[in-house]
Protein backbone atom coordinates (compact mmCIF):
# COMPACT_ATOMS: atom_id res chain seq x y z
CA UNK A 1 0.00 0.00 0.00
CA UNK A 2 1.19 3.45 -0.96
CA UNK A 3 0.34 7.00 1.11
CA UNK A 4 0.26 9.90 -1.01
CA UNK A 5 0.24 13.25 0.77
CA UNK A 6 -0.02 17.16 -0.15
CA UNK A 7 -2.56 16.63 -2.77
CA UNK A 8 -3.88 19.56 -3.02
CA UNK A 9 -7.73 19.72 -4.37
CA UNK A 10 -10.25 22.99 -5.11
CA UNK A 11 -12.99 23.06 -2.08
CA UNK A 12 -15.84 20.95 -3.50
CA UNK A 13 -14.02 18.53 -4.69
CA UNK A 14 -15.20 14.81 -4.37
CA UNK A 15 -13.97 11.45 -4.60
CA UNK A 16 -13.29 11.62 -8.49
CA UNK A 17 -10.97 14.31 -8.12
CA UNK A 18 -9.18 12.68 -5.13
CA UNK A 19 -8.70 9.51 -7.27
CA UNK A 20 -7.54 11.73 -10.22
CA UNK A 21 -5.29 13.56 -8.32
CA UNK A 22 -3.35 10.51 -6.89
CA UNK A 23 -3.08 8.62 -9.99
CA UNK A 24 -1.34 11.65 -11.19
CA UNK A 25 1.27 11.53 -8.65
CA UNK A 26 1.93 8.55 -9.06
CA UNK A 27 2.19 8.98 -12.72
CA UNK A 28 -0.91 6.46 -13.37
CA UNK A 29 -4.24 6.28 -15.06
CA UNK A 30 -6.85 6.46 -12.66
CA UNK A 31 -7.67 3.16 -14.04
CA UNK A 32 -5.04 1.48 -12.21
CA UNK A 33 -5.58 2.35 -8.54
CA UNK A 34 -7.55 -0.51 -7.36
CA UNK A 35 -8.31 0.81 -3.65
CA UNK A 36 -8.12 4.73 -2.71
CA UNK A 37 -8.91 5.55 1.09
CA UNK A 38 -8.64 9.31 2.17
CA UNK A 39 -6.51 9.25 5.02
CA UNK A 40 -6.58 12.79 6.49
CA UNK A 41 -8.05 16.56 4.73
CA UNK A 42 -7.39 19.47 5.64
CA UNK A 43 -8.00 23.02 4.64
CA UNK A 44 -5.75 25.09 3.82
CA UNK A 45 -6.30 29.17 4.00
CA UNK A 46 -3.47 30.90 4.13
CA UNK A 47 -3.88 32.40 1.08
CA UNK A 48 -7.41 33.60 0.79
CA UNK A 49 -7.46 33.97 -2.72
CA UNK A 50 -7.23 30.83 -3.41
CA UNK A 51 -8.02 28.82 -0.43
CA UNK A 52 -8.37 24.67 -0.81
CA UNK A 53 -8.20 20.97 0.13
CA UNK A 54 -4.92 19.37 0.99
CA UNK A 55 -5.20 15.80 1.04
CA UNK A 56 -3.38 12.51 1.73
CA UNK A 57 -3.99 8.81 0.32
CA UNK A 58 -3.59 5.40 0.42
CA UNK A 59 -3.92 3.28 -2.78
CA UNK A 60 -3.37 -0.29 -3.82
CA UNK A 61 -2.75 -0.88 -7.43
CA UNK A 62 -3.78 -3.51 -10.39
CA UNK A 63 -0.87 -6.07 -10.75
CA UNK A 64 1.76 -2.89 -10.62
CA UNK A 65 5.09 -3.57 -8.39
CA UNK A 66 4.59 -0.82 -5.62
CA UNK A 67 8.50 -1.07 -5.93
CA UNK A 68 8.84 0.19 -9.50
CA UNK A 69 6.07 3.09 -8.87
CA UNK A 70 8.13 4.37 -5.53
CA UNK A 71 11.57 4.33 -7.76
CA UNK A 72 10.03 6.98 -9.90
CA UNK A 73 7.43 8.96 -7.07
CA UNK A 74 7.65 11.61 -6.13
CA UNK A 75 8.84 12.85 -2.44
CA UNK A 76 5.56 12.84 -1.28
CA UNK A 77 4.72 9.34 -2.02
CA UNK A 78 5.67 6.32 0.38
CA UNK A 79 4.54 3.16 1.62
CA UNK A 80 2.87 2.83 4.09
CA UNK A 81 3.50 -0.02 6.79
CA UNK A 82 1.24 0.28 9.96
CA UNK A 83 0.95 -2.63 12.99
CA UNK A 84 -2.68 -1.95 13.87
CA UNK A 85 -3.61 -2.30 17.52
CA UNK A 86 -3.97 -5.78 18.72
CA UNK A 87 -6.34 -5.69 22.04
CA UNK A 88 -5.23 -7.93 24.49
CA UNK A 89 -6.69 -11.64 25.62
CA UNK A 90 -6.99 -12.19 29.20
CA UNK A 91 -3.75 -13.91 30.88
CA UNK A 92 -5.50 -13.35 34.25
CA UNK A 93 -7.53 -14.65 36.75
CA UNK A 94 -9.40 -12.62 39.14
CA UNK A 95 -11.37 -13.91 42.47
CA UNK A 96 -13.68 -11.10 41.59
CA UNK A 97 -14.88 -8.81 38.23
CA UNK A 98 -12.57 -5.76 38.20
CA UNK A 99 -14.19 -2.59 38.73
CA UNK A 100 -13.98 0.37 36.55
CA UNK A 101 -15.11 3.49 37.95
CA UNK A 102 -16.69 6.86 35.75
CA UNK A 103 -18.32 6.01 32.22
CA UNK A 104 -16.75 8.80 30.65
CA UNK A 105 -13.95 8.29 27.57
CA UNK A 106 -11.08 6.98 30.00
CA UNK A 107 -13.96 4.52 32.20
CA UNK A 108 -15.92 3.05 29.08
CA UNK A 109 -12.51 2.51 26.85
CA UNK A 110 -11.26 0.81 30.04
CA UNK A 111 -14.11 -0.88 30.29
CA UNK A 112 -14.87 -2.12 26.51
CA UNK A 113 -11.02 -3.51 26.80
CA UNK A 114 -11.24 -5.40 29.58
CA UNK A 115 -15.15 -6.98 28.49
CA UNK A 116 -13.81 -8.19 25.59
CA UNK A 117 -11.04 -9.37 26.25
CA UNK A 118 -13.09 -11.84 28.85
CA UNK A 119 -13.20 -9.82 32.16
CA UNK A 120 -16.37 -7.80 31.92
CA UNK A 121 -16.55 -5.38 34.71
CA UNK A 122 -18.59 -3.97 37.03
CA UNK A 123 -19.20 -0.26 35.95
CA UNK A 124 -19.68 2.25 38.70
CA UNK A 125 -21.03 5.73 37.56
CA UNK A 126 -22.33 7.91 39.85
CA UNK A 127 -24.33 10.07 37.59
CA UNK A 128 -27.17 8.71 35.67
CA UNK A 129 -27.66 7.03 32.22
CA UNK A 130 -27.06 9.68 29.40
CA UNK A 131 -30.49 10.11 28.11
CA UNK A 132 -32.22 11.01 31.72
CA UNK A 133 -29.26 13.16 32.16
CA UNK A 134 -29.80 15.19 28.90
CA UNK A 135 -33.67 16.08 30.60
CA UNK A 136 -31.51 16.82 34.13
CA UNK A 137 -29.58 19.11 31.92
CA UNK A 138 -32.38 20.83 30.09
CA UNK A 139 -34.14 21.48 33.24
CA UNK A 140 -31.18 23.14 35.04
CA UNK A 141 -30.64 25.05 31.77
CA UNK A 142 -34.09 26.26 31.47
CA UNK A 143 -34.85 26.81 34.74
CA UNK A 144 -31.66 27.34 36.67
CA UNK A 145 -32.36 23.68 38.90
CA UNK A 146 -29.46 21.86 39.33
CA UNK A 147 -29.08 18.14 40.16
CA UNK A 148 -25.84 17.45 41.95
CA UNK A 149 -25.85 13.81 40.70
CA UNK A 150 -26.98 14.29 37.11
CA UNK A 151 -25.46 17.67 35.19
CA UNK A 152 -23.16 17.97 32.30
CA UNK A 153 -19.70 16.67 35.15
CA UNK A 154 -21.29 13.74 36.03
CA UNK A 155 -23.45 10.65 34.33
CA UNK A 156 -22.92 8.37 31.33
CA UNK A 157 -20.06 9.86 28.91
CA UNK A 158 -19.03 12.25 31.69
CA UNK A 159 -18.26 15.48 30.69
CA UNK A 160 -17.69 15.09 27.28
CA UNK A 161 -20.88 14.16 26.33
CA UNK A 162 -21.85 17.66 26.65
CA UNK A 163 -19.56 19.32 24.55
CA UNK A 164 -18.39 19.46 20.82
CA UNK A 165 -17.61 15.65 21.04
CA UNK A 166 -13.73 17.01 19.59
CA UNK A 167 -11.11 13.95 18.85
CA UNK A 168 -8.21 16.81 18.30
CA UNK A 169 -5.30 15.20 20.67
CA UNK A 170 -1.51 15.78 20.40
CA UNK A 171 -1.12 12.21 21.83
CA UNK A 172 0.44 10.34 18.96
CA UNK A 173 -0.33 6.43 19.43
CA UNK A 174 -1.04 3.40 17.47
CA UNK A 175 -4.34 2.95 19.66
CA UNK A 176 -6.11 6.11 18.76
CA UNK A 177 -6.86 4.66 15.40
CA UNK A 178 -8.72 1.96 17.78
CA UNK A 179 -10.63 4.24 19.51
CA UNK A 180 -11.72 5.84 16.57
CA UNK A 181 -12.74 2.57 15.05
CA UNK A 182 -14.82 1.57 17.96
CA UNK A 183 -16.72 5.03 17.88
CA UNK A 184 -17.45 4.60 14.15
CA UNK A 185 -18.74 1.10 14.86
CA UNK A 186 -21.27 2.45 17.50
CA UNK A 187 -22.24 5.33 15.03
CA UNK A 188 -19.64 8.14 14.48
CA UNK A 189 -19.28 9.80 11.37
CA UNK A 190 -16.58 7.56 9.55
CA UNK A 191 -15.19 11.31 8.67
CA UNK A 192 -13.23 11.25 12.19
CA UNK A 193 -11.10 9.05 10.26
CA UNK A 194 -9.62 11.79 8.33
CA UNK A 195 -10.60 15.19 9.03
CA UNK A 196 -8.05 17.10 9.89
CA UNK A 197 -9.28 18.54 13.11
CA UNK A 198 -12.46 15.51 13.75
CA UNK A 199 -15.56 15.84 15.99
CA UNK A 200 -18.50 14.11 16.53
CA UNK A 201 -21.16 16.82 17.89
CA UNK A 202 -22.84 16.61 21.53
CA UNK A 203 -25.98 15.31 19.50
CA UNK A 204 -24.37 12.28 17.80
CA UNK A 205 -22.08 11.07 20.82
CA UNK A 206 -24.99 10.45 22.88
CA UNK A 207 -26.12 8.05 21.08
CA UNK A 208 -22.45 6.80 20.33
CA UNK A 209 -22.56 6.64 24.25
CA UNK A 210 -25.87 4.55 24.40
CA UNK A 211 -24.49 1.81 21.90
CA UNK A 212 -21.17 1.42 23.75
CA UNK A 213 -23.17 0.52 26.93
CA UNK A 214 -25.04 -2.22 25.03
CA UNK A 215 -22.27 -4.01 23.55
CA UNK A 216 -21.03 -3.42 27.05
CA UNK A 217 -23.82 -5.51 28.37
CA UNK A 218 -24.16 -7.89 25.83
CA UNK A 219 -20.43 -9.15 26.73
CA UNK A 220 -21.68 -9.54 30.23
CA UNK A 221 -20.04 -5.86 32.37
CA UNK A 222 -22.85 -4.77 34.82
CA UNK A 223 -23.49 -1.16 34.55
CA UNK A 224 -24.79 0.79 37.42
CA UNK A 225 -25.62 4.14 37.40
CA UNK A 226 -26.28 6.19 40.73
CA UNK A 227 -23.37 4.42 42.71
CA UNK A 228 -20.66 6.20 43.70
CA UNK A 229 -17.71 4.93 44.96
CA UNK A 230 -17.09 5.99 48.82
CA UNK A 231 -14.07 4.47 50.26
CA UNK A 232 -11.39 1.64 49.67
CA UNK A 233 -10.73 -1.70 51.88
CA UNK A 234 -7.11 -2.71 52.00
CA UNK A 235 -4.49 -5.69 52.92
CA UNK A 236 -1.04 -4.82 53.14
CA UNK A 237 -1.09 -2.97 50.81
CA UNK A 238 -3.67 -4.63 48.00
CA UNK A 239 -7.03 -3.59 47.41
CA UNK A 240 -9.46 -5.77 48.97
CA UNK A 241 -12.84 -4.37 48.06
CA UNK A 242 -14.77 -0.80 48.21
CA UNK A 243 -17.55 1.03 49.49
CA UNK A 244 -20.42 2.57 47.22
CA UNK A 245 -23.09 4.70 47.96
CA UNK A 246 -26.57 3.73 45.72
CA UNK A 247 -30.16 4.95 45.87
CA UNK A 248 -31.04 1.19 48.03
CA UNK A 249 -28.45 2.08 50.46
CA UNK A 250 -24.71 1.74 50.77
CA UNK A 251 -22.75 -2.02 50.27
CA UNK A 252 -19.54 -3.81 50.30
CA UNK A 253 -17.82 -4.60 46.72
CA UNK A 254 -15.17 -6.68 46.56
CA UNK A 255 -12.68 -6.57 44.18
CA UNK A 256 -9.19 -6.98 43.67
CA UNK A 257 -8.31 -4.67 40.13
CA UNK A 258 -10.43 -1.40 40.27
CA UNK A 259 -10.36 1.00 37.57
CA UNK A 260 -10.07 4.51 38.69
CA UNK A 261 -11.41 7.27 36.23
CA UNK A 262 -13.59 9.75 38.17
CA UNK A 263 -13.65 12.43 35.89
CA UNK A 264 -11.69 16.19 36.81
CA UNK A 265 -14.62 17.17 39.11
CA UNK A 266 -15.36 14.58 41.36
CA UNK A 267 -13.93 16.39 44.22
CA UNK A 268 -15.60 14.08 47.06
CA UNK A 269 -13.62 11.22 45.29
CA UNK A 270 -10.76 13.83 45.77
CA UNK A 271 -11.14 13.94 49.15
CA UNK A 272 -11.70 10.52 49.76
CA UNK A 273 -8.45 9.17 48.10
CA UNK A 274 -6.59 12.13 50.16
CA UNK A 275 -7.61 10.78 53.42
CA UNK A 276 -7.39 7.07 52.30
CA UNK A 277 -3.66 8.30 52.21
CA UNK A 278 -3.07 7.62 48.29
CA UNK A 279 -0.21 9.54 46.97
CA UNK A 280 -1.45 12.63 45.16
CA UNK A 281 -0.12 15.89 43.75
CA UNK A 282 -1.48 19.37 42.50
CA UNK A 283 -1.46 19.81 39.00
CA UNK A 284 -0.90 23.29 36.76
CA UNK A 285 -4.09 23.97 34.63
CA UNK A 286 -5.98 26.99 33.92
CA UNK A 287 -8.62 29.13 33.85
CA UNK A 288 -10.54 32.25 32.02
CA UNK A 289 -13.55 32.90 30.35
CA UNK A 290 -15.82 31.84 27.40
CA UNK A 291 -15.57 34.37 24.62
CA UNK A 292 -18.35 34.28 21.93
CA UNK A 293 -18.07 35.71 18.39
CA UNK A 294 -20.42 35.74 15.29
CA UNK A 295 -19.79 32.31 13.50
CA UNK A 296 -19.95 34.52 10.03
CA UNK A 297 -17.20 37.19 11.12
CA UNK A 298 -14.67 34.19 12.12
CA UNK A 299 -15.54 32.24 9.30
CA UNK A 300 -15.41 35.23 6.38
CA UNK A 301 -12.01 35.81 8.36
CA UNK A 302 -10.51 32.27 7.81
CA UNK A 303 -11.47 31.44 4.81
CA UNK A 304 -12.11 35.08 2.95
CA UNK A 305 -15.08 34.72 0.29
CA UNK A 306 -14.86 30.77 0.35
CA UNK A 307 -16.52 30.98 3.68
CA UNK A 308 -19.89 29.66 2.63
CA UNK A 309 -18.67 26.46 0.50
CA UNK A 310 -16.68 25.27 4.04
CA UNK A 311 -17.72 23.99 7.46
CA UNK A 312 -17.65 26.60 10.11
CA UNK A 313 -14.35 27.81 10.93
CA UNK A 314 -12.82 27.60 14.36
CA UNK A 315 -9.31 28.46 15.27
CA UNK A 316 -6.31 27.84 17.69
CA UNK A 317 -4.55 30.87 19.39
CA UNK A 318 -1.68 31.07 21.74
CA UNK A 319 0.71 33.84 23.04
CA UNK A 320 3.15 33.87 25.65
CA UNK A 321 3.26 37.75 27.60
CA UNK A 322 6.32 39.20 28.96
CA UNK A 323 4.91 38.80 32.67
CA UNK A 324 5.57 35.06 31.66
CA UNK A 325 1.72 34.11 31.83
CA UNK A 326 0.66 32.24 29.06
CA UNK A 327 -2.72 32.92 27.06
CA UNK A 328 -5.14 30.20 24.46
CA UNK A 329 -7.99 29.38 23.20
CA UNK A 330 -9.56 25.76 24.45
CA UNK A 331 -12.15 24.07 23.08
CA UNK A 332 -13.27 25.84 20.76
CA UNK A 333 -16.83 25.21 19.22
CA UNK A 334 -18.15 26.77 15.68
CA UNK A 335 -22.06 26.98 15.63
CA UNK A 336 -21.75 26.24 18.69
CA UNK A 337 -23.03 27.55 22.74
CA UNK A 338 -22.01 28.27 25.93
CA UNK A 339 -23.32 25.96 28.68
CA UNK A 340 -24.05 25.83 32.21
CA UNK A 341 -21.57 23.19 33.65
CA UNK A 342 -21.55 23.58 37.19
CA UNK A 343 -21.59 20.22 39.46
CA UNK A 344 -22.31 21.83 42.74
CA UNK A 345 -24.89 24.66 44.45
CA UNK A 346 -23.48 28.23 44.88
CA UNK A 347 -21.19 27.95 41.77
CA UNK A 348 -20.70 29.19 38.22
CA UNK A 349 -18.83 26.98 35.89
CA UNK A 350 -18.95 27.77 31.73
CA UNK A 351 -18.02 25.18 28.96
CA UNK A 352 -18.79 24.79 25.55
CA UNK A 353 -20.91 22.74 23.06
CA UNK A 354 -21.72 22.23 19.88
CA UNK A 355 -24.13 19.92 17.79
CA UNK A 356 -22.66 17.70 14.57
CA UNK A 357 -23.85 20.43 12.18
CA UNK A 358 -22.32 23.47 13.84
CA UNK A 359 -25.19 25.50 12.61
CA UNK A 360 -25.61 28.06 15.30
CA UNK A 361 -25.14 31.52 14.75
CA UNK A 362 -22.16 32.14 17.14
CA UNK A 363 -18.77 30.64 17.69
CA UNK A 364 -17.26 30.31 21.47
CA UNK A 365 -14.09 29.27 23.06
CA UNK A 366 -12.39 28.92 26.38
CA UNK A 367 -9.87 31.90 26.96
CA UNK A 368 -7.64 30.87 29.34
CA UNK A 369 -4.66 31.38 30.93
CA UNK A 370 -2.43 28.95 32.77
CA UNK A 371 -2.05 28.49 36.50
CA UNK A 372 0.07 26.90 38.48
CA UNK A 373 0.67 25.51 42.25
CA UNK A 374 2.14 28.51 43.01
CA UNK A 375 -0.54 30.29 42.15
CA UNK A 376 -3.39 27.98 44.66
CA UNK A 377 -2.56 29.52 47.87
CA UNK A 378 -1.92 25.70 49.73
CA UNK A 379 0.71 23.48 49.70
CA UNK A 380 -1.35 20.22 50.15
CA UNK A 381 -2.78 18.29 47.01
CA UNK A 382 -6.41 19.58 47.19
CA UNK A 383 -5.36 23.35 47.06
CA UNK A 384 -6.34 23.60 43.51
CA UNK A 385 -9.47 22.18 43.80
CA UNK A 386 -10.14 24.91 46.74
CA UNK A 387 -9.04 27.66 44.10
CA UNK A 388 -11.44 26.34 41.53
CA UNK A 389 -14.08 26.73 43.95
CA UNK A 390 -13.42 30.04 45.30
CA UNK A 391 -13.59 31.43 41.62
CA UNK A 392 -17.17 29.23 40.86
CA UNK A 393 -18.95 30.79 44.24
CA UNK A 394 -17.48 34.55 42.99
CA UNK A 395 -18.69 34.25 39.56
CA UNK A 396 -22.29 32.58 41.17
CA UNK A 397 -22.64 35.59 43.30
CA UNK A 398 -21.57 37.91 40.94
CA UNK A 399 -24.24 36.29 38.47
CA UNK A 400 -27.25 36.98 40.71
CA UNK A 401 -26.81 33.79 43.21
CA UNK A 402 -29.10 31.69 40.62
CA UNK A 403 -26.66 30.49 37.91
CA UNK A 404 -26.77 33.52 36.25
CA UNK A 405 -23.35 33.68 34.81
CA UNK A 406 -21.28 37.43 34.92
CA UNK A 407 -21.03 38.88 31.13
CA UNK A 408 -18.86 41.92 29.65
CA UNK A 409 -19.13 43.15 26.42
CA UNK A 410 -15.27 42.61 24.78
CA UNK A 411 -14.98 46.27 23.81
CA UNK A 412 -16.13 47.37 27.47
CA UNK A 413 -13.64 44.89 29.17
CA UNK A 414 -10.90 46.10 27.53
CA UNK A 415 -12.08 49.97 28.20
CA UNK A 416 -12.53 48.74 31.89
CA UNK A 417 -16.13 50.04 32.25
CA UNK A 418 -19.12 47.97 33.11
CA UNK A 419 -21.40 46.19 30.28
CA UNK A 420 -25.13 46.84 30.64
CA UNK A 421 -26.43 44.68 27.99
CA UNK A 422 -25.44 42.69 24.56
CA UNK A 423 -25.18 44.37 20.71
CA UNK A 424 -24.68 42.11 17.74
CA UNK A 425 -23.46 38.88 19.50
CA UNK A 426 -26.53 37.66 21.92
CA UNK A 427 -25.21 35.89 24.49
CA UNK A 428 -25.85 32.15 24.48
CA UNK A 429 -25.30 30.85 28.22
CA UNK A 430 -27.97 29.67 30.00
CA UNK A 431 -30.09 30.26 32.39
CA UNK A 432 -29.41 33.65 31.82
CA UNK A 433 -26.68 36.17 32.12
CA UNK A 434 -25.75 39.60 34.18
CA UNK A 435 -24.49 41.87 32.35
CA UNK A 436 -21.88 44.46 33.96
CA UNK A 437 -17.67 43.79 34.76
CA UNK A 438 -15.86 40.73 35.10
CA UNK A 439 -13.32 42.25 37.82
CA UNK A 440 -13.68 40.04 40.73
CA UNK A 441 -14.40 36.79 39.09
CA UNK A 442 -11.07 35.95 38.51
CA UNK A 443 -7.85 36.81 39.56
CA UNK A 444 -6.51 40.06 38.93
CA UNK A 445 -3.45 38.41 37.23
CA UNK A 446 -5.67 36.30 35.02
CA UNK A 447 -7.75 38.86 33.97
CA UNK A 448 -4.86 41.21 32.78
CA UNK A 449 -3.09 38.53 30.55
CA UNK A 450 -6.73 38.00 29.09
CA UNK A 451 -6.94 41.85 28.19
CA UNK A 452 -3.48 41.90 26.84
CA UNK A 453 -4.05 38.69 24.58
CA UNK A 454 -6.98 39.70 23.31
CA UNK A 455 -5.21 42.50 20.65
CA UNK A 456 -2.44 39.97 19.99
CA UNK A 457 -5.33 37.24 18.94
CA UNK A 458 -6.91 40.19 16.93
CA UNK A 459 -3.26 40.49 14.92
CA UNK A 460 -3.86 36.26 14.26
CA UNK A 461 -7.54 36.57 13.76
CA UNK A 462 -9.43 39.63 12.56
CA UNK A 463 -11.95 40.74 14.54
CA UNK A 464 -11.26 38.45 17.89
CA UNK A 465 -11.07 41.82 19.88
CA UNK A 466 -14.81 43.16 18.17
CA UNK A 467 -16.46 45.03 20.80
CA UNK A 468 -19.94 42.96 20.66
CA UNK A 469 -17.69 39.83 21.60
CA UNK A 470 -18.81 38.74 24.85
CA UNK A 471 -17.01 37.61 27.87
CA UNK A 472 -18.63 34.96 29.96
CA UNK A 473 -17.20 33.60 33.41
CA UNK A 474 -15.79 31.33 35.16
CA UNK A 475 -14.10 28.29 32.81
CA UNK A 476 -12.41 26.55 35.59
CA UNK A 477 -12.07 22.77 34.86
CA UNK A 478 -10.21 22.75 31.94
CA UNK A 479 -8.52 19.88 33.39
CA UNK A 480 -7.71 18.53 36.86
CA UNK A 481 -6.07 20.28 39.37
CA UNK A 482 -4.74 17.12 41.02
CA UNK A 483 -2.97 14.09 39.90
CA UNK A 484 -3.33 10.36 41.72
CA UNK A 485 0.57 9.26 41.25
CA UNK A 486 0.61 5.79 39.76
CA UNK A 487 4.14 3.72 38.61
CA UNK A 488 5.12 2.16 35.54
CA UNK A 489 2.48 -0.73 36.36
CA UNK A 490 0.08 2.38 36.02
CA UNK A 491 -0.88 1.41 39.29
CA UNK A 492 -1.00 3.45 43.06
CA UNK A 493 2.43 2.97 44.62
CA UNK A 494 0.24 2.67 48.00
CA UNK A 495 -2.34 0.96 46.81
CA UNK A 496 -1.37 -2.60 44.22
CA UNK A 497 -4.88 -3.19 42.37
CA UNK A 498 -5.84 0.83 42.29
CA UNK A 499 -5.19 1.78 38.70
CA UNK A 500 -6.18 5.65 37.98
CA UNK A 501 -6.12 6.78 34.59
CA UNK A 502 -8.05 9.66 32.38
CA UNK A 503 -8.50 13.49 32.75
CA UNK A 504 -9.74 13.13 35.95
CA UNK A 505 -6.61 11.24 37.54
CA UNK A 506 -4.66 13.77 35.68
CA UNK A 507 -3.20 12.02 32.69
CA UNK A 508 -4.86 13.03 29.84
CA UNK A 509 -6.77 15.61 28.28
CA UNK A 510 -9.56 15.29 26.32
CA UNK A 511 -11.80 12.41 24.87
CA UNK A 512 -9.11 11.15 22.73
CA UNK A 513 -6.44 10.70 25.09
CA UNK A 514 -8.63 9.78 27.97
CA UNK A 515 -9.53 6.77 25.93
CA UNK A 516 -5.99 5.56 25.20
CA UNK A 517 -5.06 6.38 28.57
CA UNK A 518 -7.84 3.91 29.66
CA UNK A 519 -7.14 1.66 27.17
CA UNK A 520 -3.41 1.05 28.54
CA UNK A 521 -5.08 1.24 31.81
CA UNK A 522 -7.32 -2.11 31.44
CA UNK A 523 -4.16 -3.14 29.46
CA UNK A 524 -2.42 -3.40 32.52
CA UNK A 525 -5.60 -4.91 34.84
CA UNK A 526 -5.25 -7.84 32.02
CA UNK A 527 -1.32 -8.12 32.30
CA UNK A 528 -1.50 -8.35 36.29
Amino acid sequence: MLLIQNLNLPVGAGPDELRTAAARALSLSPEQIETLTLRRQSIDARKKSSVHLVCAAAVTLYNIEEAAVLRRAPKNVSRLEETPYAPPASGRALPHPPVVVGMGPAGLFAAITLARAGLPPVILERGRDVDTRARDVERFWAAGTLSPVSNVQFGEGGAGAFSDGKLTTGVNDPRIAHVFDVLVSHGAPEDIKWSHRPHIGTDVLRDVVKSVRRELTVLGADVRFEHRLTGLERQDSRLTAVTVDAPAGPYRLPCEALVLAPGHSARDTFQMLYEAGLPMERKPFAIGVRIEHSQEAVSRAQYGDFWDRLPAADYKLACHLPSGRSAFSFCVCPGGQVVAAASAPGQVVTNGMSCRARDGANINGGLLVGVSPDDFGGTDPLAGVRFQERWERAAYEAGGRNFHAPAQLTGDFLAGRASTGPRSVRPTYRPGVTWGSLEGVLPPCVLETIKDAIPLFDRKLHGFAHPDGVLTGVETRSSSPVRLLRDDTFQSPALRGLYPCGEGAGYAGGITSAAVDGIKAAEAVLKG
